[in-house]
């Protein structure tokens, strides 16, 4: 019998399409650069921006001034890109739903910002158990301390879990802290994987 007890999901590339080229573009074509540029000065504010170490307001001051240019008129110009890329996977919701209606614990661990951190509960999700946020977190994968973080919240050891994300970076973040891992490749594989650990779906 399977010592599996609960199953966490990334957000972005596992339960919704990567936003991360859309925002980008977004935000370039907001700031009048070009995706290159404004990449490249995200990377450098991004981090502290997902721990919530800068607020939004913040990190588009830092943003805006290595690339010279002038502030966002929108209150929130990286909600207002989240909402216009958001692209759920619904496959993967339904996997999630079918897990806990089946008596597992259902997790969700992702690497993000304040403003996405309200859009996803303005969105009444209610498949998951356990939502941890690397913003509310203060922590960002791959730090083995946030999957920690996950199972406690989820009352289970590391190895009671599998832990989904498309990044193999996070991936290896998981194992070094316990959890069974799987990288997400498409649904259909996804289950077979699941089944594979054990998991009756």
């Amino acid at each position: 019998m399977s010592d599996i007890r609960a199953v966490i999901f990334d957000w972005g590339g596992v339960l919704i399409d990567d936003p991360a080229p859309g925002l980008m573009k977004y935000c370039a074509d907001e700031l009048g650069v070009t995706q290159q540029d404004y990449t490249q000065a995200h990377s450098m504010f991004q981090d502290d921006f997902q721990k919530d170490i800068i607020i939004e307001r913040t990190f588009w001051q830092n943003i805006c001034s290595q690339l010279n240019v002038s502030l966002p008129k929108s209150q929130s110009l990286w909600a207002d890109a989240f909402a216009d890329v958001y692209s759920p996977k619904t496959e993967v919701f339904d996997l999630a739903k079918i897990l806990k209606a089946s008596g597992y614990k259902t997790g969700f661990l992702s690497n993000t910002e304040m403003p996405c951190y309200e859009f996803f509960h303005k969105q009444n999700y209610d498949m998951f158990d356990v939502t941890l946020f690397s913003c509310c977190e203060k922590l960002t994968k791959p730090s083995e301390q946030i999957y920690l973080n996950a199972v406690t919240k989820l009352g289970i050891e590391p190895g009671q879990a599998v832990f989904i994300d498309d990044k193999t970076e996070y991936i290896r973040g998981g194992e070094k802290a316990g959890l069974n891992t799987i990288l997400f490749e498409n649904v259909t594989k996804l289950k077979q994987q699941l089944i594979l650990l054990g998991v009756e779906l």
